[in-house]
């Protein structure tokens, strides 16, 4: 994906098509394929991904790969945003499974009741950005503005990612098990910073035929301000 070939500020002449009521939580879990703690995480990932009021998205990490299976989805930009958040919530240490919740909570991926349970706490959260995403072809819309206060800048992103892929794993913790994993994350690209105080639109080219997620976050990372998906 190339960054947005353009940017500019619009009038308040147009109209979200998200609500307060819409938006949904961004749960990120960081998780390995080399991790035996992980499948449960994964299961769980695929309930969530069914949500409706729910944004999943699976990004592996590499620092498991030394103990006998290299995670053939695993990316090094991964693990450092996995331990950015970590350095922004002043941990020193980062481990998996773990769930980000909105950017802002983190929770042992494999625990449901307490992951439901933040969930539900950010679905109660104000919507303070109406945001809209078209897709026409490789060009992706992004569309948005800020309905309360909120610091500056914000940072757009832009995650591609396969909504499911199944794999035999034949060394590591995990060896003879065979393992499916969804909305694993396949690319991850800073596309903007924003200035809430005024409205923003955003053209960018997105090649093939990956859902996305587009994530308006404050710089850290932390907490998502927006999200929506494109399937």
């Amino acid at each position: 994906m190339r960054v947005a070939t353009f940017l500019f500020l619009l009038p308040f002449l147009w109209a979200s098509a998200l609500t307060a009521q819409d938006r949904p939580v961004l749960v990120e879990l960081f998780t390995s394929q080399g991790c035996s703690s992980c499948p449960p995480a994964d299961a769980l990932l695929h309930e969530l991904a069914a949500r409706d009021d729910v944004i999943a998205l699976a990004l592996h990490v590499d620092y498991w790969d030394y103990i006998g299976w290299k995670d053939i989805f695993a990316d090094p930009a991964y693990t450092r945003r996995q331990r950015a958040y970590a350095k922004a919530g002043g941990r020193r240490m980062v481990y998996t499974p773990q769930m980000i919740i909105d950017g802002q909570d983190h929770v042992v991926g494999n625990r449901p009741k307490d992951v439901g349970a933040l969930i539900g706490q950010h679905l109660a959260d104000p919507d303070r950005i109406a945001l809209d995403v078209t897709r026409s072809g490789d060009e992706l819309r992004i569309s948005a503005r800020a309905t309360a206060s909120l610091p500056s800048p914000l940072v757009v992103q832009v995650a591609r990612y396969a909504p499911e892929r199944t794999v035999e794993i034949t060394r590591g913790e995990n060896a003879g098990r065979t393992i499916s994993y969804g909305n694993i994350v396949t690319g991850w690209s800073r596309v903007a910073e924003w200035n809430p105080a005024s409205p923003l639109l955003i053209r960018t080219e997105v090649t093939g035929d990956a859902p996305l997620v587009v994530i308006v976050q404050r710089p850290g990372p932390g907490a998502v301000e927006a999200v929506a998906q494109l399937d």
